[in-house]
């Protein structure tokens, strides 16, 4: 049997169920725990062989070998169903007549509830992938904005990088892997301003010229007109469903684990926190839909920036529209 078993957030003493396996596998490239491999073979009386993207998408044969006659474990971070899927791998089991079973654990998405956020106001989930100096994708945004135009809540997973090839190491052929990197919120928090600029920027870069060259036509004499080919077709800042200064957003790190810590505020405010600030992974942010109910400002008040005086309280009622209830 090919047992699925997630890990939950924080350390091998969240399962004892791989004990009676006679191989297991630690999905190694879409999460990480706060523990080593040596410490979970060490706990399991087991070694645990560590399965990379390749393996596990190029190589799943061999970790179903002779699954139909013994017991194999593939162990996730977090759920195995949940933030991430391994649902292919569970296919690929059953076309080979090899049972199955998932065992099931705390995810990212359950821990959402520690922010005070009720888990029904929350709309899509989001991946966020770190930006390079020629890739600065925005797909995820058009999700955002969905969320956001129903009220939504909005949970967005941040970026690792786990046994990554550079692009040189890649075109060469060299398998020389980068270092491990996880997105901070700090950059999180960057990358989302700079996306929301793009799409609504505070003053159309543009707008200037067409002004000037509307003027210059009507002085000129000729009756051509002006030609508004030059007009910046992005909508203004003050469309946009996520401004930074009447946006709330929250930042979670590290959740499941002894040094948990959240941090809310204004999407300005957030951005404008350093690195360090945050601390270690792994992180997620919730950008705070407009459904936002009184129980759940208070709630997540508590970890605001600035305290009492932070912009958490004024946008929550100036613009949120919520009013503080002082009844507990």
């Amino acid at each position: 049997m090919l047992y699925v078993i997630g890990l939950g957030l924080s350390d091998e003493k969240d399962i004892t169920a791989v004990r009676g396996c006679s191989r297991v596998y630690l999905e190694y490239y879409t999460s990480i725990l706060t523990v080593s491999i040596d410490r979970l073979s060490e706990f399991y009386g087991k070694q645990v062989i560590p399965a990379y993207r390749e393996t596990v998408e190029l190589e799943s044969d061999e970790i179903l070998r002779d699954a139909d006659k013994e017991d194999v474990a593939f162990l996730v971070a977090g759920d195995p169903l949940s933030a991430t899927t391994h649902t292919d791998l569970i296919l690929r089991a059953s076309s080979l007549n090899i049972a199955t079973q998932v065992i099931h654990n705390a995810s990212i998405l359950a821990a959402l509830g520690s922010t005070g956020l009720q888990l029904y106001n929350f709309g899509q989930t989001l991946s966020l992938p770190f930006y390079t100096d020629t890739w600065t994708p925005g797909s995820w945004y058009d999700r955002l904005e969905e969320n956001l135009r129903v009220g939504m809540h909005t949970a967005i997973l941040l970026d690792i990088k786990v046994r990554e090839q550079s692009e040189e190491n890649m075109a060469r052929g060299r398998l020389i892997y980068e270092p491990p990197r996880f997105m901070n919120p700090h950059t999180a928090f960057r990358q989302i301003l700079l996306t929301e600029n793009e799409r609504y920027p505070v003053t159309p870069p543009l707008a200037a010229a067409d002004a000037s060259a509307a003027e210059d036509t009507s002085r000129n004499t000729s009756t051509t007109s002006f030609s508004s080919t030059t007009t910046d077709p992005r909508p203004p800042r003050d469309m946009s469903h996520c401004p930074p200064d009447r946006t709330l957003a929250i930042a979670l790190s590290r959740m499941g684990t002894p040094t948990q810590r959240l941090i809310s505020g204004t999407l300005a405010e957030l951005a404008s926190l350093p690195e360090e600030e945050f601390g270690g992974p792994l992180h997620t942010v919730v950008i705070v839909g407009r459904r936002l109910h009184p129980l759940e400002m208070e709630y997540a008040g508590r970890w605001c920036v600035g305290g009492e005086e932070g912009g958490w309280w004024k946008v929550g009622k100036e613009v949120y529209g919520v009013e503080r209830e002082r009844n507990w």
